[in-house]
């Protein structure tokens, strides 16, 4: 393995994960078909009453992300103090990368309370959730990740697809007007690009969000020239939590996954991130820190600050 990620070893699969993977762990017979979540009408309430099914497109991007998670496990539980000797040297020890990756909402900006308003405020208009406003809770777990074409069907099973994805072009429309004046980047990210750039190494924003909102989020920052790639979800085979976007990310820069990490702070990104065969740090924006760890993350920061310096 290259010096890249010396650091990250113990975590890294010794094979590509969508070939059979270590721990007598199966490759997963990816499906296309069926969707990950369903809404119900409770009987005691005429709220709509919504829960993730473990169907089969997600239980195989689960299957896969979990093997390689006991694979973390495994290797902390069954380390030396040896393997983790550069956690208090700077980022330069642990180059030379070949490419770092990075997810745009939540990652790049804290965006997550823009969507949160916008979507709370149009539910609420169509009589979504019985027309009381939906919870930052339900966003998380139900909303904060996903692509557009996906939540058509989780939010509006009943809808004509039509209909659905109108509302959330609307709702599109609603956030990149607000972000326009209220976003700001995550804390540091400024020091991180110019280290990236510094060392020369390649870079991609890879990313479930609609291309105008992701063209507009890296316009605001300035990032035009910063970014070689750009990857939407949705102009994929299959959006993250499947592993496509990452993988042609890898193929656009022309590196691999044993050379490159990513910068995640959703499940669904992580999901993908670690389907794709690279160690993810995740961005506590607004996600749990248990939640991020349980997806799969290698390591969770809260921003891009000085202390990023000491854990990478």
């Amino acid at each position: 393995m290259p010096a890249t990620l010396h650091l990250f070893s113990p975590f890294l699969p010794k094979i590509h994960p969508l070939n059979p993977t270590p721990f007598s762990c199966k490759p997963p017979n990816l499906s296309t078909t069926a969707r990950p979540f369903s809404v119900t009408m409770s009987s005691s309430s005429s709220r709509p009453q919504y829960e993730m099914k473990r169907s089969m497109m997600r239980n195989d991007v689960d299957e896969l992300v979990a093997c390689h998670v006991n694979r973390i496990h495994l290797n902390i539980k069954d380390s030396s103090m040896q393997s983790f000797k550069l956690v208090d040297s700077s980022l330069a020890s642990v180059a030379p990368l070949e490419a770092i990756l990075f997810d745009i909402d939540g990652t790049l900006v804290d965006s997550d309370p823009i969507h949160y308003y916008a979507f709370r405020e149009m539910l609420q208009e169509v009589g979504f959730n019985g027309g009381e406003p939906i919870s930052e809770e339900f966003f998380i777990k139900n909303i904060s990740g996903m692509h557009n074409e996906e939540l058509c069907h989780v939010l509006f099973p009943d809808w004509d697809l039509q209909r659905a994805r109108k509302f959330l072009d609307d709702k599109e429309v609603m956030f990149r007007k607000l972000a326009a004046e209220q976003l700001k980047p995550v804390a540091g990210l400024d020091k991180l690009c110019k280290w990236v750039e510094d060392r020369g190494l390649k870079r991609a924003a890879v990313t479930n969000a609609p291309r105008p909102n992701a063209e507009m989020i890296i316009s605001l920052l300035g990032l035009e020239k910063f970014f070689q790639l750009v990857v939407i979800g949705s102009e994929c085979d299959r959006a993250k939590p499947f592993p496509d976007p990452y993988l042609k990310a890898l193929q656009g820069l022309g590196v691999s996954s044993g050379s490159t990490f990513v910068f995640e702070d959703s499940t669904s990104g992580i999901n993908a991130g670690v389907a794709a065969g690279m160690p993810v740090v995740g961005l506590a924006t607004r996600n749990p820190e248990k939640l991020l760890l349980d997806a799969g993350t290698t390591m969770v920061i809260k921003d891009y600050t000085e202390s990023i310096y000491g854990l990478l």
